[in-house]
C-alpha cells in the first residue's frame, strides 16, 4: 500500500505492487492509443488512483 510521508513536502512511497498495478492499468488504458496526444486524452478521461496505506 502507498504511504504518505510528511515533511517539508508530502511524498508518496509506493510498494513494488503499487508500481506494477499502475503500469498494468496504464497499459490497459492506452492499448489502443495511436500517438502521444491520444494517450494524454485517454489518461485525462481516466484518472488512476493509488490507495493510501
Amino acid at each position: 500500500m502507498a504511504r504518505i510521508l510528511e515533511g517539508k513536502r508530502r511524498i508518496i512511497r509506493l510498494t513494488t505492487d503499487d508500481v506494477l498495478n499502475i503500469i498494468r492499468e496504464y497499459q490497459q488504458l492506452t492499448k489502443k492509443s495511436c500517438c502521444y496526444d491520444h494517450t494524454r486524452e485517454i489518461l485525462n478521461k481516466n484518472p488512476i488512483y493509488i490507495p493510501e496505506g
